[in-house]
């Protein structure tokens, strides 16, 4: 004689989620407990956990052949999120558990031996889909995800905390009430950085063209010596850049829920993120990938800055996987059986040194690195990225006058504010274009509609060009950066003022990049 019993549940497959069903079947044979439907090493070893959980819960755990289907079956099934489910199909299979009490429930949850529910990763978006499912009346989640899934607004949540409260709340389902989440103060409250502009004394030129970069949405590199204050120029970058809405906030949380990399009991991220992954990053920590493929550094920095510090020294195949994600926003990952796509709309900020001993300019340390040792070093990084890089400033060391003095720069708010003027113009303007939201989107074709310049200006750029030895690929992006410079200040036209510090943010063209 055969028992069966049915349990939703869900996985995810890229940034989204899709529903899961839970068969298990229970037959008069030999005890043996088989997992189909392409699971992985986590799921297989779910056994394990889900015979002493029901052992140790003080339920009983049949010794008969047991048959669990995770279906869809081509789809390869990954995680713990499946012991609760499979759990509690083994109770309704054996009539522990009325068979009717679960049908319109979708129950997610790693167990502990003990019984215990653990939190998992991926619950905002699994929420989010089962909220689009009208058959559905509520979730049940481990109890540190429950702020998590109740972003999902509109989906009952139903937090638990082990095995036995889940069976008495599928018996019983007014033993728990649904959790409730107020979205927007969770969403006000959490918008705060622990670092701010004010902290950095001196570079106020550095502090400016960041400014820009952040208004415009540019990626920028930083050259100068060690100790300069790049990374700590760079780490405040997030706090300058346009306010995040909860759309993205959203949007970035289930990113890193899917990583696997949200806080415990954090509902969301409100702040924009900052990734600054190591120069011996591979391309696949960098762009996303794996045998199971998970999201990199280049989507979990998604509405954010991605910091690369030592740019010179990340491997060169690496860095050149970025061109495609800077290109279009977002990253595809094809494998034999599948292809995701993961969001991947990030500003880039690196950071480097002008030489291999760091000191080729510095006036108070002599470089003892060759100008052939010196290009060598800068070649590492190639023409095509170096396109898609709008500004380029030199951050030289900090004077001790600087450092010591009291008075602090602009707060991160103050700056923000004028950055989130310069956005507003910008989203006006390109109201009618799909894929331009800031002047860094402009194409050429772009430029030529919405930078139009006077002769003084196109004189200025001709004898930057010719006299001081800027490249061609650096037009279209001067007059891109002069157009942010201009919102900046409320100006409607580019003039010649603005032309002018725009040429001054491309030193590695006069300088070092050839």
């Amino acid at each position: 004689m055969s028992m069966l019993a049915k349990v939703y549940s869900s996985a995810t497959l890229g940034v989204n989620a899709y529903l899961v069903e839970v068969e298990a079947d229970i037959q008069q044979q030999l005890p043996l407990f088989v997992t189909v439907g392409l699971p992985d090493g986590a799921v297989r070893e779910s056994k394990e956990r889900v015979t002493a959980a029901i052992k140790n819960s003080d339920f009983i755990f049949p010794s008969k052949k047991i048959t669990i289907n995770l279906a869809p079956a081509d789809i390869r099934k990954e995680g713990s999120a499946f012991d609760l489910p499979i759990a509690v199909g083994i109770l309704a299979a054996t009539g522990q558990i009325l068979r009717d009490t679960f049908d319109d429930f979708v129950i997610l949850g790693e167990l502990s031996l003990d019984g215990a529910v653990r939190a998992v990763p991926g619950v905002l978006p699994m929420a989010m889909q089962v909220r689009n499912n009208n058959g559905i009346r509520g979730i049940i989640v481990p109890k540190e995800n429950a702020s998590e899934a109740a972003m999902a607004r509109g989906l009952n949540v139903y937090p638990v905390t082990n095995l036995k409260e889940t069976v008495h709340f599928l018996e019983d389902p007014t033993s728990i009430k649904p959790f409730e989440l107020d979205i927007a103060s969770v969403f006000s409250s959490s918008r705060h950085y622990d670092v701010d502009f004010s902290d950095v004394k001196g570079q106020e030129s550095a502090k400016r063209a960041l400014e820009v970069a952040a208004a415009g949405g540019h990626n920028i590199i930083m050259i100068g010596p060690p100790g300069s204050g790049k990374t700590m120029l760079a780490r405040r970058l997030p706090t300058i850049l346009p306010d995040i809405t909860l759309e993205e906030a959203l949007e970035t949380t289930k990113i890193h829920s899917v990583a696997g990399i949200l806080p415990g009991n954090t509902a969301l991220i409100a702040t924009r993120p900052f990734r600054s992954p190591h120069h011996t990053v591979s391309d696949a920590g960098l762009i996303g990938g794996g045998r199971i493929p998970k999201p990199g550094e280049v989507s979990l920095a998604h509405h954010g800055v991605l910091f690369l510090d030592e740019m010179a020294e990340f491997h060169k195949d690496v860095l050149e996987v970025l061109r495609q994600p800077m290109e279009d926003g977002y990253v595809t990952l094809s494998r034999a059986m599948t292809s995701l796509t993961y969001p991947a709309s990030f500003m880039l900020a690196a950071a480097m040194n002008p030489c291999p001993c760091g000191y080729f300019g510095d006036s108070s340390h002599e470089c003892n690195c060759t100008t052939a040792g010196i290009q060598r070093y800068m070649s590492r990084i190639s023409g095509p990225l170096m396109d898609r890089i709008d500004i380029h400033i030199n951050v030289p060391s900090v004077k001790f006058k600087e450092l010591s003095a009291e008075s602090s720069g602009e707060k991160s708010e103050l700056i923000r504010s004028r950055v989130n003027g310069a956005r507003r113009i910008q989203l006006e303007r390109f109201a009618g274009e799909k894929k331009i939201f800031s002047n860094a989107h402009m194409q050429s074709k772009d430029i030529r509609t919405y930078c139009p310049i006077d002769e003084k200006s196109k004189s200025l750029l001709n004898l930057a060009i010719t006299r001081q030895g800027l490249s061609a690929r650096a037009y279209d992006r001067i007059i891109k950066v002069a157009r942010t410079i201009a919102d900046l200040e409320g100006a409607a036209n580019i003039d010649v003022a603005h032309i002018a510090e725009s040429i001054h943010y491309r030193s590695l063209d006069r300088s070092l990049w050839l």
